[in-house]
């Protein structure tokens, strides 16, 4: 019953408004490189020169708009992201030269990277006693809608016209400005008090800033699943296509219904650090699994995949939940705009060099490049616990400044009476 109605009016605000986000999502990530494509005639190279500038660019831009959420109000701020959004994803009807489509692109992906900063103070906000729980909950929210717009986008793709892509573009706009719309009754977050600490102080957080790469390396196992299994099926293994979508449903609803029950027992950093480890040790298997379907008979290369899959998206859990209690439990209340923005930039470098380094690995080398990627999700599994300790301890220090988390710190919130 809590996955379809949440404890707190401002909590069903901010899934509603999740919900209608995501579904925008999912119609652009099923067909948005099509529609540039197929209705706008770029070449592919354009299309992936285009999306790689934009996503360098939003690296830096979650940062300033969580530190701005911060000290100018989370709402209003994570609104605004969402306007311009749907603004830039209207312009993708224009976008038939190469410099608009860049323009456009680099825009909408900068307001989504703004966006995730900025609704992180509302999460800490509105999350109840443990929004690490409520971010999950999200999680399997956003899983729902991605799967919904990826079915509407099948239409589109399957009409494949002209009109049905541009019709595609402007529902995606459409749920971007419903999604801001959404969030009008929720109660605003009040803005952080001046600290007199460092104003980048998550920059100067070194313990925060190797934890966030650690995560960026684990997060190249989400393209595990939409890029490097898809290829592997089709250029080396020749095996059933039916698994590429299989694939990808098991492992949605694995996260639909076991995303929030998987992040209640991970409570503390330290549980946040060991799951990074039991993570690294799935997709390790998982990684071995998949390598073993070279050479192997249909049957076998099915059994083989969707096993894989099961237990790369166990992994996917215990990583997803670790992120979630590790990002939230060392940021400070006073900046969680600004350290969840930092955080972000471990993901956006992932889906900057994710592909590429898979594709050299996993399909380019073939069987040996799944035991080096695998190796490699293990080694900073491991890894992951000592960075753990080592931000703990330094917050333990009675010499940090003020401007740095110390433990029991805490700063009381208006919550709109929820």
């Amino acid at each position: 019953m809590r996955l379809l109605l949440p404890e707190t009016r401002p909590q069903r605000v901010i899934a509603a408004s999740n919900f209608v986000n995501t579904v925008g999502s999912g119609l652009y990530l099923t067909a948005g490189v099509l529609y540039f494509t197929q209705a706008e005639r770029l070449s592919a190279g354009q299309v992936g020169l285009g999306l790689g500038v934009a996503g360098f660019i939003s690296l830096a831009v979650g940062i300033a708009a969580g530190r701005l959420a911060d000290t100018r109000g989370a709402r209003g701020v994570y609104a605004i992201t969402l306007v311009v959004r749907a603004a830039a994803t209207a312009g993708f009807v224009l976008a038939d030269t190469f410099w608009l489509f860049a323009l456009a692109v680099s825009t909408a992906t900068a307001a989504q990277a703004a966006g995730l900063a900025a609704r992180s103070p509302i999460i800490r906000c509105h999350g109840g006693a443990r929004p690490q729980e409520f971010r999950a909950y999200l999680r399997a929210v956003t899983n729902i809608g991605i799967s919904l717009g990826a079915l509407l986008a099948g239409w589109a793709v399957q009409v494949g016209t002209h009109s049905a892509y541009q019709l595609l573009v402007i529902g995606n706009a459409v749920a971007f400005a419903a999604s801001a719309a959404l969030l009008i009754p929720l109660p605003p977050v009040t803005p952080a008090p001046p600290t007199g600490g460092p104003r980048w102080v998550a920059l100067r957080d070194r313990p925060y800033l190797l934890l966030t790469a650690l995560d960026g390396i684990m997060a190249i196992q989400f393209k595990v699943l939409t890029v490097a299994i898809p290829l592997w099926l089709v250029e080396v293994v020749d095996g059933p296509r039916w698994l590429i979508s299989g694939s990808m449903l098991v492992n949605t609803v694995i996260v639909i219904a076991l995303q929030v029950p998987a992040s209640r027992t991970i409570d503390s950093p330290t549980a946040g650090g060991a799951a990074y480890r039991r993570a690294g040790v799935a997709f390790l298997v998982s990684c071995a699994l998949i390598s073993l379907c070279a050479g192997a008979g249909p049957w076998a290369v099915s059994v083989l995949l969707m096993t894989a899959v099961v237990i790369h998206t166990v992994g996917e859990l215990w990583y997803s939940a670790a992120g979630f209690e590790v990002s939230f439990a060392l940021a400070p209340p006073h900046a969680t705009g600004q350290y969840l923005g930092v955080f972000g930039l471990g993901t956006g470098l992932a889906e900057a060099v994710g592909p590429s380094l898979l594709i050299s690995l996993c399909i380019t080398w073939g069987r040996p490049g799944w035991y080096v990627v695998g190796a490699l999700f293990a080694l900073t599994g491991l890894a992951a616990p000592l960075a753990v300790r080592w931000a703990q301890r330094l917050r333990k220090n009675p010499g940090l400044t003020a401007a740095e988390p110390r433990p029991g710190a805490t700063r009381k919130v208006p919550t709109g009476g929820h």
